[in-house]
């Protein structure tokens, strides 16, 4: 994939005779799923995002804001370290403000934070685990990694969670992306998913509003690790026609008394109460999905399906207490906390 750059030498010079660091600001472009990055020079370390300066950008060239009042401004919500950069450099996630101060109608990160900073939500303790797949496709035709030009691997079977060089194409990037987001401090895991060059990460259970954070991070840091290597990464929840895997971003979910013996009953009201929106869900399902899902190809229904220790629709530990799992929720993940 990658070849030597000739750039290398100086992309890797030691800059820890310096007290300045690199701080690479990072947000979300009005796609809702383009993400957006520029770097900075900062006279020495920071570890507290509020002692970050805010920063601006042209808005316009985002799709966030009109040509004649297009500056929007970023403010620095958390702070990680830069597997690219290394030393004290660091990625700084960021939500976009208008120069008054108020969230643009893009920023659902600053919605999310007034739901996880009420008392009764933050009491709860909430955990939230996100598994999101992913296909690597080759630069030039954008055709799926490992698979043959204008043609097609064997069927689905041996290539979930598998090894071998027949099996398993692009390990080299997720093992580069694994073990740089545990540099940055991410909790993450990861494994391969059922369609030949499909992914997975997992950002594992992590309380309110620093799971989406850690998720668009991983997100990035995927993004430049293609990069490097040449190749597309797409989140689309069905890159490939007819009968192959999609790709869905899986939300497990539980509270301090899901956690608890007894959590089992906490779990089915809260799967009730989805079940009372369920159609509000279904649209956004339909919008974000175009209508199919990306597992079956088949229009989404109104029902949701209750299973313990199931890999279905809601999977809930057999223990009688734990979490909750989204399976039927096949959604990019991109009005999630962000």
């Amino acid at each position: 994939m990658a070849r030597v750059s000739p750039l290398s030498n100086l992309l890797n010079l030691d800059l820890s005779g310096s007290k300045k660091i690199i701080a690479e600001y990072i947000w979300i472009g009005g796609s809702g799923m383009d993400i957006r990055s520029k770097g900075r020079t900062l006279p020495g370390p920071v570890s507290d995002p509020s002692k970050l300066p805010k920063w601006n950008y042209d808005g316009s060239s985002t799709n966030q804001a009109a040509g004649d009042d297009s500056e929007v401004i970023l403010y620095p919500q958390a702070i990680f370290k830069d597997p690219f950069g290394k030393g004290n450099n660091i990625l700084v996630m960021c939500d976009a403000y208008t120069p008054k101060g108020n969230p643009i109608p893009t920023n659902n990160r600053n919605k999310a934070v007034k739901i996880f900073d009420h008392p009764n939500v933050k009491a709860e303790e909430p955990w939230f685990g996100i598994e999101q797949e992913y296909t690597l496709l080759q630069k030039d035709v954008k055709w799926p990694l490992g698979w043959p030009l204008g043609g097609f691997p064997g069927p689905q079977g041996p290539y979930y969670c598998a090894v071998g060089a027949d099996k398993a194409f692009g390990r080299d990037v997720v093992d580069a992306h694994y073990k740089a987001c545990l540099y940055a401090g991410l909790s993450i895991g990861a494994n391969g998913e059922l369609m030949p060059g499909q992914w997975e990460f997992q950002i594992s259970p992590t309380v309110g509003i620093g799971a989406g954070d850690q998720l668009w991070v991983a997100r990035y840091i995927l993004e430049r690790i293609t990069e490097i290597c040449g190749v597309i990464v797409s989140f689309d929840p069905k890159p490939i026609e007819g009968d192959w895997n999609g790709a869905a971003a899986h939300t497990n979910f539980s509270t301090k008394w899901m956690r608890k013996e007894g959590g089992l009953d906490l779990i089915k009201k809260a799967i009730g109460k989805l079940e009372v929106c369920i159609n509000n869900t279904l649209q956004l399902m339909v919008k974000a999905t175009r209508g199919v899902s990306p597992r079956t190809m088949k229009p989404q229904t109104s029902t949701n399906y209750l299973g313990v220790g199931s890999g279905g629709s809601w999977s809930i530990s057999e223990s009688g207490k734990g979490y909750g799992e989204g399976r039927k929720r096949v959604l990019l993940g991109s009005k999630a906390f962000l």
